[in-house]
């Protein structure tokens, strides 16, 4: 029994129990939760409805409990139903429908896990968005992978996502970076305010070598054009690649210039006019965003005509939306927190739900560290510790995997030397070998002549397997949750789990003979187990954007 099917018994047995007190209470299946519970020992789910159900029908929860229970335990594969303390209700499941589970997985294969929490909803992910005057910084690595594991995940609850990535070819960043190349051009230190590091020459040697005429004979203002629109397609054309090869790849790289060139901005402040939020004042146009939460008014055009920064964000919200994107996310650094005030009246100023139409993921920073030491310069990028960095020093997957295993809101230390190990104290080594240990347990299994021609789940009875079983039913309640907390390290954080009950029911249980002992049925049932947590592996490592070797 799988842990949709139990839910659907419980809320069978929840109406009945309410049809029979004669209660118009209304409960639904997002009602029922199913938990783990943390002692073995007290069953293989346990449930708080009774709880949530007795203060709204006036009734005692551990009563309600037991009468829920009695009419659990009619159901065709539970074992025991227990109520403990105030009115938790524990449901043991008999082996042979607890074991069940190891053939439904299989049979569903990569589909497994997946939901529909965000079915058919347009969702646009907007995330790293890095400037393009130099390669994208740890902390703009660690968007890459959160951002699109979190895609991932929104994908498999049915959510229809555009990843986007915000290129900012609009304002002084870009004329500082501009600056610098034709520094370089000249033989001259960077300016001041300017941008520094291999990089800069390498992009330098490169327009030069372009370039159809002489660089030396245009004037200062068409040398810093070409500089500026040759150095910034070059500088986000490495951008790209670095994601590429990093397994980032965007739907839509929408340029800042559109916004203000397209009359976007006029759009938008036409739009809140006729909402009766603009007002003018000193010469400038503002925004009442004070009416919606924030701490004050916002200028939107200055006195001399020129737009605010947030004029962009108000054409490119509305941008948005008018492409049809229900919900909208956007991920941005720890500096970026007194934005969110703003951007949350811009909403509602709008018309808009906050949190819902549009939600900000602030993330915290990340070190990398080798020998206990923080790295604090990059050899390319100059002043700052760089994509490429981290993949020349533990490669794609553990860089993926190390910066999405822990919640975005803390700040993460990457210990290089763990990262690079081929040890099981290396986590995403330890992942991947255990999904690696299943393919070579399969190819063990049929060189013995055991095949899935059998399966008979009343056989998996060994106090590894239940525990296996229990937590591989998890899954799809883990991508859930992730997928509406914004939590992408519980995924990961659970295939660690998942590898760790395998490797002790590896040490426990045989799926091929031993010596001169036939195949059994049980051998042939162990295997469906031994495919169920591979393909579990597999399908959390694909949310994750990281690979799954068959071979270690």
């Amino acid at each position: 029994m799988n842990p949709a099917d139990l839910s659907a018994s419980l809320l069978a047995a929840v109406s009945t129990v309410l049809e029979r007190r004669g209660a118009t209470q209304s409960v639904t299946l997002g009602d029922v939760v199913l938990e783990r519970p943390r002692n073995r020992d007290h069953g293989d789910w346990a449930s708080n409805i009774a709880m949530k159900l007795a203060k709204p029908l006036g009734t005692n929860p551990r009563e309600l409990a037991t009468e829920i229970a009695e009419a659990l335990s009619a159901v065709d594969g539970v074992s025991k139903v227990d109520v403990a303390g105030p009115g938790f209700i524990n449901i043991t499941l008999d082996a042979a429908a607890a074991g069940a589970l190891a053939k439904t997985i299989v049979e569903a294969g990569a589909s497994y896990g997946e939901g529909d929490l965000y079915a058919g909803v347009p969702i646009n992910l907007e995330f790293v968005s890095a400037n393009p005057t130099g390669p994208i910084h740890i902390g703009g690595v660690r968007w890459a992978a959160v951002g699109d594991s979190l895609a991932r995940i929104f994908q498999s609850q049915g959510g229809v996502v555009t990843r986007e990535y915000y290129f900012n070819d609009h304002g002084a960043q870009i004329d500082r970076f501009a600056r610098s190349l034709v520094a370089a051009f000249h033989g001259e230190p960077a300016p001041e305010d300017g941008y520094a590091g291999q990089y800069i020459l390498d992009i330098t040697a490169r327009i030069i070598n372009d370039y159809p005429g002489d660089l030396t004979k245009l004037p200062a203002d068409e040398l810093q054009e070409v500089f500026r629109s040759v150095g910034v397609e070059l500088m986000f054309g490495d951008i790209k690649a670095s994601l590429h090869n990093f397994g980032v790849d965007f739907d839509v790289y929408f340029h800042e210039n559109e916004v203000h060139e397209s009359g976007a901005v006029d759009r938008a402040v036409a739009r809140l006019r006729e909402l009766g939020h603009i007002f003018e004042e000193d010469g400038a146009t503002w925004l009442r965003t004070t009416t919606f939460g924030d701490d004050r008014d916002r200028v939107v055009i200055k006195s001399d005509g020129e737009g605010a920064y947030i004029s962009g964000d108000l054409a490119y919200y509305l941008n948005k939306r008018e492409r049809g994107f229900e919900r909208n996310f956007i991920m941005l650094g720890a500096d970026h927190h007194g934005y969110l005030k703003r951007l949350m009246a811009m909403t509602e100023a709008f018309g808009d739900k906050p949190y819902y139409n549009l939600e900000i993921l602030i993330g915290q920073m990340v070190n990398l560290l080798r020998d206990g030491e923080p790295l604090r310069m990059s050899k390319r990028a100059g002043t700052v510790v760089s994509l490429e960095d981290l993949v020349e020093a533990v490669g794609v997957d553990a860089g993926r995997y190390a910066l999405v295993r822990s919640s975005i809101d803390s700040t993460i230390d990457i210990d290089l030397d763990l990262w690079s190990r081929k040890t099981s104290d290396n986590p995403v080594f330890y992942v991947q070998y255990g999904h690696a240990r299943t393919h070579q347990v399969a190819r063990n299994a049929a060189a013995s002549g055991v095949t899935r021609d059998v399966f008979d789940a009343s056989l998996l009875t060994h106090e590894t397997e239940s525990i296996l079983l229990g937590i591989l039913a998890e899954f799809p309640r883990i991508v859930r949750q992730a997928a509406e907390l914004r939590e992408p390290h519980r995924v990961a954080r659970y295939v660690e789990e998942v590898a760790g009950a395998y490797h002790r029911w590896y040490d426990n249980c045989r799926v091929t003979p031993l010596g001169e002992e036939p195949v059994g049925d049980v051998h042939r049932t162990r295997l469906w187990l031994n495919d169920a947590t591979g393909q579990v592996l597999r399908n959390g490592l694909g949310l994750l954007g990281v690979s799954a070797p068959e071979r270690m």
